[in-house]
């Protein structure tokens, strides 16, 4: 595994764009592209609606705002159309991670605790300026 002070992430489980309509964005992956799509799933403690669309080699999470505090909704005032919001990678040990960002000076979003992610599993999610602009999510995953 990684050195002190790293993190090795495995998969990108999924890129996360956020969206103004998760109904049209749903139909266009769905209908257009033929893509397999999720029923959508409302994650209040995250404040967003979600669907999956299925691929060979990963996931696309589409984001919808879900009530009046979602982080989402400030993405989509400055990004009226919607557009690329995360990405999510999976590690062996969340916990260990999230100890080595914090280590290391890396910003751990909210109290730092791990929460419940859409599929069931423990995320947290890392500052965005500590990452080139880019907002990343962390999720615990079993090894194989």
């Amino acid at each position: 595994m990684g050195g002190e002070g790293v993190v090795v992430i495995g998969k990108l489980n999924h890129v996360a764009i956020a969206v103004p309509d998760l109904e049209a964005a749903t139909a266009r992956y769905r209908d257009l592209l033929g893509a397999d799509v999720s029923a959508p799933q409302d994650l209040p403690e995250h404040g967003v609606s979600v669907v999956f669309v299925t691929l060979d080699n990963t996931k696309i999470e589409l984001l919808h705002p879900l009530g009046r505090n979602s982080p989402v909704a400030g993405f989509l005032v400055r990004n009226p159309d919607g557009g690329v919001h995360h990405l999510c990678f999976e590690v062996s040990d969340l916990k260990e991670a999230t100890e080595k960002m914090i280590r290391t000076g890396a910003r751990v979003l909210g109290d730092g605790s791990a929460k419940t992610g859409a599929h069931g599993l423990p995320v947290i999610f890392l500052h965005p300026k500590d990452f080139d602009g880019t907002l990343i999510e962390l999720e615990e995953v079993a090894g194989d």
